[in-house]
This record gives C-alpha cells, sequence and structure tokens, in this order.
C-alpha cells in the first residue's frame, strides 16, 4: 500500500499535507488550549491534550470517509447543534480559565505536587472534544476528501491520508508544547499565571462567540 501512495498518489498526498499542515499552524481553539496546558501546568497535561487533538482527527477522518460529512453539511440542524455544543465547550472552559484566582504560597506549593497528575485524563478529553466539536474542522475534512482527493482514490490510500494527518496534527502540537513549557518560558510566566488563565479564558470565549454566530461556509 505504501508503495502504490509513493508511487500513483505522491502528488496528491503532497497537496492534502501541505493544506493540512496550513491549517494546523493556524491560531484556533486546539492551538489556546495547548497554550494554556503548557503555561499553566506544564509538559505531561500539554503533551496528553496534544495527543487528544491528534486522536480527535481520526474522527473527523472517518466522518468524512463514510459520508456523514455530506450528511452534517445538508442538515442545517445537525450542523447547528455541532456549532452550538462546540461553542459552549469552549465558552465552559473559558469561563472556568476566567475565574483563575492568585494562589496564597501555600496553596501553590499544594498545587505543584498535584496538579499534574489530576490533570492527565481531563487535559486529554480537553484536546478530544475541543477538536472533534470543532465544525470547522469538520468542513475542512470533509471539504478536503471531496475536493482535493480524487474519486479514484482508494479508501486504503485515503486512510493513509487520515493516518498522516493525525500524525502530524499531534507532532505539530507535542512540538508547540515542549517549546511552550520549557522552563525558561514557564519560569517568564509564573508570577503572573493567574492572569494568562484569564486572558486565554476571554480568549476561548471569544472564539466561542465567533464560532457560535459566524457564517462558517
Amino acid at each position: 500500500m505504501l508503495t502504490e501512495l509513493f508511487d500513483n498518489y505522491w502528488q496528491e498526498f503532497l497537496l492534502i499535507a501541505t493544506a493540512h499542515i496550513l491549517a494546523v499552524a493556524s491560531p484556533g481553539p486546539d492551538f489556546a488550549i495547548v497554550m494554556r496546558q503548557s503555561l499553566l501546568f506544564g509538559r505531561k497535561p500539554a503533551i496528553v491534550t496534544s495527543i487528544g487533538i491528534g486522536l480527535a482527527i481520526f474522527v473527523h477522518v472517518a466522518v468524512a470517509l463514510v459520508g456523514v460529512g455530506a450528511l452534517i453539511k445538508s442538515t442545517p440542524w445537525l450542523f447547528t447543534a455541532i456549532k452550538v455544543a462546540g461553542a459552549c465547550y469552549l465558552g465552559y472552559i473559558g469561563l472556568q480559565a476566567i475565574q483563575a484566582k492568585k494562589p496564597t504560597s501555600d496553596k501553590a506549593q499544594q498545587l505543584e505536587k498535584t496538579t499534574e497528575s489530576m490533570l492527565l485524563s481531563k487535559a486529554f478529553r480537553q484536546g478530544f472534544i475541543t477538536n472533534v466539536l470543532n465544525p470547522k474542522a469538520t468542513l475542512f475534512f470533509f471539504s478536503l476528501f471531496t475536493g482535493l482527493i480524487s474519486v479514484t482514490t482508494p479508501i486504503g490510500i485515503q486512510a493513509i491520508y487520515g493516518t498522516w494527518m493525525a500524525f502530524a496534527t499531534g507532532v505539530w502540537f507535542v512540538s508547540l508544547s515542549l517549546l511552550l513549557s520549557q522552563k525558561k518560558v514557564r519560569s517568564f510566566f509564573a508570577s503572573s499565571g493567574y492572569l494568562i488563565d484569564r486572558v486565554l479564558g476571554v480568549f476561548l470565549i471569544g472564539l466561542a462567540l465567533v464560532l457560535l454566530f459566524a457564517k462558517i461556509n
């Protein structure tokens, strides 16, 4: 299968890989979530969040491959439901973030010891759900698989495309996590972590409002 990919479909693969990287690199909900985890909770939660985002790509790919993307696009109430669910989830995270308070020294030491182990499952869930409930991602993959990928491309090759995009997404955000969670970077923001949380909370709520009210073609 890989031999067939490199022999017959490498041009198509490069086209969709380029489109995907450009889409992933643009700031959005995924970027905001990974940035928040990296600066406030450290490397492990950020990496787990990134893995959740990467695995969520398989959901979008599956939706596109089985034709559910077309159903979502052609069914206004279903698409609206996804928009509302995604916006509410981002808004929920944002509201939690803007309520962040400056911890006392004792509480800060306690959080330093316990936050990481508590957040790993939540970190994965936030990354996964944020990506899955993003209707722009759903439509992006639907457009990719119906517009850039030929109808004659075998399902197996398309599955390889999807696997690559999930892997590339995970690698991109894991790399971002490693960069933002460096000791020097975190130290720079350490004294004002709760303020960063509030700012990112406002940003997430703003994204939620844009997602809720913007017309997505």
